[in-house]
């Protein structure tokens, strides 16, 4: 997602947002910087892919089970990983290059969780550059020098 947005002093913004699959690491989640990777994850989908693969190969010829019990059982297995895909970080970025009269580039840095968080937010900063000559301090980014 990328957005040019042109502040009330006539700098052209480019405000843009890019999925991070990792969370980025603060000093709050200092004492929780321990993972164990994604190898207890791929364990526990295969441990699930087989216990519904024995279920379905172990259940009796006469049992016939109803279409929209088995879609809603493939609804509920697709909700959570679908859920994890939509709410993973988005990185949001707010800059300005040099436009000829020796202005230093100028970067503003924030991290939003989910995909329509990350799209509201960045309508939110292109209203307030539209506005102002720089992003809000009350919202998520921050100036980076």
């Amino acid at each position: 997602m990328t957005r040019q947005v042109r502040d009330v002093n006539g700098r052209l913004w480019t405000v843009r947002g890019t999925l991070t699959w990792r969370t980025p690491a603060t000093e709050d989640d200092f004492e929780h910087d321990v993972a164990a990777g994604y190898v207890p994850g791929i364990v526990m989908l295969v441990i699930v892919a087989l216990l519904a693969v024995v279920l379905i190969t172990w259940m009796p010829e006469d049992v016939v089970a109803a279409g929209w019990v088995l879609f809603l059982l493939v609804l509920l297995a697709l909700f959570f990983p679908a859920r994890w895909a939509l709410r993973r970080p988005w990185t949001l970025i707010a800059e300005t290059g040099d436009d000829g009269d020796g202005e230093p580039t100028e970067r503003w840095v924030g991290t939003v969780r989910g995909y329509f968080a990350a799209r509201g937010e960045m309508g939110r900063i292109a209203k307030n550059l539209g506005a102002d000559s720089q992003p809000s301090y009350e919202g998520i980014l921050k100036p980076i020098n």
